[in-house]
C-alpha cells in the first residue's frame, strides 16, 4: 500500500453512518433533533457526550429534583396536599413523595390553610428550625391573603408577612394538580438558583 492513502472504510462505519441518517426527525424540541437551548441552565453538552457545567449547577440541578416538603395543614386545602402525595397524583415523580415530620429534615414548607395570629409564631419557629436553603409555597387563598377570613380580628393576611414565601398556589381550596403546578415551577427556580 502506498503512503498517504488511507484504508477503505469498514462496513460497520458504513452503517453507524446510515443508521444515524435514518433517524426520524421532528420540528418538536427534544424529539430526534439537537436541542436549540440546554435543558438545565449552566449546563454545556457537545456531540461526544460531554457536559461542562459549574458545581453550583450541578448541586442547584440536585436539589430541584428533589424537594422535602413539611406539611403544614391547617384548613381544608391540607386534605388537598394529601391528596397530591397519593397514587392518583403522585409527587413521588417530582422526588417530593414523603412529608417529613421534623423541620430539621425538610427543605420546602407547604403551608396550607388559614394561619391565625395564635398559630404564626410557631410556624415561625418551624421555619427558623429548617436548614439552609428553604422554601416555601403558600397553598390556597387563606395562606396566600387571609382568603374568605381576611376581615377577621384572628387571620393573618397572608403568610407572606412573617416567612417568605417562593411559589403562591391559587385557590379555595385549590386542586392537587394546582399543588403539583407549584412544586414544578418551584423546582424551576430551584434550578435556576433562586
Amino acid at each position: 500500500m502506498a503512503s498517504g492513502l488511507k484504508p477503505p472504510p469498514s462496513p460497520i462505519h458504513f452503517e453507524i453512518e446510515d443508521a444515524l441518517r435514518q433517524r426520524p426527525t421532528t420540528t418538536q424540541t427534544g424529539l430526534g433533533t439537537s436541542d436549540p437551548t440546554a435543558a438545565t441552565p449552566g449546563l454545556l453538552a457537545n456531540e461526544d457526550n460531554v457536559v461542562f457545567a459549574t458545581v453550583k449547577s450541578l448541586v442547584d440541578w440536585a436539589r430541584s429534583r428533589s424537594p422535602w416538603p413539611l406539611g403544614y395543614g391547617l384548613a381544608c386545602c391540607a386534605i388537598e396536599m394529601f391528596s397530591a402525595a397519593s397514587s392518583t397524583h403522585d409527587l413521588a415523580r417530582f422526588g417530593a413523595e414523603v412529608f417529613r415530620a421534623s423541620p430539621r429534615q425538610a427543605d420546602v414548607m407547604i403551608v396550607a390553610g388559614t394561619v391565625t395570629h395564635k398559630m404564626a409564631p410557631r410556624l415561625r419557629r418551624l421555619y427558623e428550625q429548617m436548614p439552609e436553603p428553604k422554601w416555601v409555597i403558600a397553598m390556597g387563598n387563606c395562606a396566600s391573603s387571609g382568603g374568605e377570613f381576611w376581615d377577621s380580628y384572628s387571620t393573618l393576611q397572608g403568610v407572606d408577612t412573617i416567612v417568605p414565601v417562593d411559589v403562591y398556589v391559587p385557590g379555595c381550596p385549590p386542586r392537587p394538580e394546582a399543588l403539583v403546578e407549584g412544586i414544578l415551577r418551584l423546582r424551576e427556580k430551584i434550578a435556576k438558583g433562586g
